[in-house]
């Protein structure tokens, strides 16, 4: 009915003139001043006919997604391409939204993990004070830095493939750095200007393999195929009023099993960035998982909790959103 479509018209401009109030509210750093910031940054395709990924803005968590191909030609098709078209890009996104067009219901899309084909997927071990203290460890003194394969990326949806070779699945819930543009031995009085956002990961990791095999490496227990589930959408760093201050929580078949707050991270931001940047060049769509807090499985008392198939993971950070993944 024609009410119909004229009302759901006019929520979508509302929408979009609530984003474009907010995008001319703050430049960010690092990018030109004119381009767009408070944005919620995804990676979608159509559920139902094309399956390619395209770039998009997110009208709020849960909202529907502007298509940015759909408004210029020019756009990557994917995130780490528009991540270095740098200020460029992030205009484009800016007068997508604004013009309240290119509006895809939400119902009609799929979001796919934000970044998928990162140069670098970075992680931080024992990097909450909380976590440190539940493992009877002394707080580090430098970052504890190891890595994931781009390949164990996965979407905010997507299932986990529980491995043949491992029995002790566990869940790690982490705020992810994402990186803006190229940067080497950044200080940290300029990292955030490297920063663009953040997301929600989820650090899957097989404790068999991480602590008692392999030569006590643990790259093998945190990098099989699906280990690190990323999303909903980089939110840009402006749309959060301080990402060092965010609840985060991870629950398992509906049960609370992680509960703590960013303040507890040891290393923030800045220093992450600019220690990492001292050994490796840092590239536009680059991750940094930056530790868990407490409540991981393999420390329970009296005895370690593990995944199983068929159990559903949620991991939340507040501000961002929810992934919510199936082990299979």
């Amino acid at each position: 009915m024609q009410w119909i479509a004229t009302a759901r018209t006019l929520a979508r401009q509302a929408t979009s003139q609530f984003y474009i109030r907010t995008l001319r509210s703050y430049p960010i750093a690092g990018f030109s001043s004119s381009a767009a910031s408070n944005m919620r940054l995804v990676q979608f395709c159509d559920s139902k006919n094309d399956r390619s990924p395209r770039v998009g803005v997110e009208l709020g968590d849960g909202g529907g997604v502007v298509d940015l191909t759909a408004c210029d030609q020019s756009v990557p098709a994917d995130m780490v391409g528009f991540l270095r078209g740098g200020a460029s890009m992030l205009e484009i996104a800016k007068k997508a939204v604004e013009s309240g067009q290119y509006v895809l219901q939400r119902e009609t899309v799929q979001l796919r993990a934000p970044v998928t084909n990162p140069d670098k997927v970075l992680c931080i071990g024992n990097n909450y004070k909380d976590h440190c203290a539940e493992q009877g460890v002394p707080v580090p003194t430098e970052p504890v830095v190891f890595s994931k394969f781009s390949s164990t990326i996965v979407g905010p949806g997507d299932d986990i493939i529980y491995p043949d070779v491992s029995d002790a699945l566990d869940w790690e819930v982490e705020l992810v750095i994402v990186i803006g543009k190229e940067g080497k031995n950044i200080k940290e009085s300029d990292a955030m200007d490297y920063v663009i956002g953040y997301t929600v990961g989820h650090d899957v990791s097989a404790r068999d393999w991480q602590l008692k095999k392999n030569g006590g490496q643990w790259l093998l227990g945190k990098t099989m195929d699906s280990f690190c589930p990323i999303g909903p959408a980089i939110v840009t760093k402006d749309e959060l009023s301080d990402p060092h201050k965010l609840g985060l929580r991870c629950r398992v078949n509906g049960q609370t099993m992680q509960n703590s707050n960013t303040d507890q991270l040891v290393f923030k931001t800045e220093a992450l960035v600019s220690h990492l940047s001292r050994f490796v060049t840092l590239h536009p769509g680059d991750i940094i998982l930056t530790g868990t807090p407490p409540g991981v499985g393999v420390f329970r008392k009296p005895n370690p909790i593990y995944l199983k198939r068929g159990d559903v993971v949620e991991c939340e950070i507040d501000g961002i959103g929810t992934i919510t993944n199936k082990v299979v």
